[in-house]
């Protein structure tokens, strides 16, 4: 009867045979946990970028390129606030201002008291009647020439400086272009006036006999 003798295992291949285990083991362990690290991190990502973030966010992309209503509203309101004073300095330069009919009432008060003491027909319609009209003119050329100016810085205002986000309102343009109109038509009304185009001053007939 044939009998193998057993393999003799000693104390140092044991405890070889048990480090090598321990290691696997180990080793596992961390390849599980940087699995498990990197699924964590691959769902992390997945959170991030969920459809339902990406559509708030485009939705408030899209809020932002849709005009705001009050800013909207705000535009162009210094502007147009100007073609409207423009518009109505030319109304008041064609229609007189109540400055102008004091500054005529004080010129022809001043008349009557220089020719209180005397003077020729001629020299009372020039200082009473005259000086009066020609003031009037006067005053009115001068809420036209305004008129004018204003309306004209309100067209030409775009041109300068930095460069406007949207363009002028076309009612702010339609109603300075009225005011610069109104404006050039006092300018020559009241030049007419002033140089007595249009009427001249009566003159004094000549007396019977003479």
């Amino acid at each position: 009867m044939n009998t193998t003798p057993s393999k003799t295992t000693t104390p140092d291949e044991t405890a070889a045979a048990d480090a090598a285990a321990t290691k696997d083991t180990e080793t596992k362990d961390a390849l599980g946990t940087s699995s498990e690290a990197g699924d964590s991190a691959t769902a992390s990502d997945d959170l991030a970028t969920r459809p339902e973030d990406d559509a708030a966010a485009e939705g408030i992309r899209d809020e932002d390129l849709e005009p705001d209503p009050f800013e909207t509203a705000r535009h162009g309101v210094g502007a147009g606030a100007a073609a409207v004073v423009s518009a109505a300095l030319g109304v008041v330069a064609l229609t007189g201002a109540w400055s102008g009919r004091v500054a005529a009432e004080r010129e022809t008060l001043i008349g009557q008291i220089k020719t209180s003491g005397g003077g020729s027909a001629a020299q009372q319609i020039s200082e009473i009647y005259g000086d009066a009209w020609h003031t009037t003119a006067l005053v009115n050329g001068v809420f036209a020439v305004l008129a004018l100016l204003v309306g004209v810085v309100v067209l030409v205002r775009p041109a300068f400086g930095a460069p406007a986000e949207r363009p002028q309102p076309a009612w702010v343009r339609a109603v300075a272009l009225a005011g610069v109109a109104l404006g050039v038509l006092g300018v020559l009304i009241s030049a007419g006036m002033y140089f007595d185009l249009f009427a001249s001053l009566p003159s004094a007939g000549t007396p019977a006999g003479g």
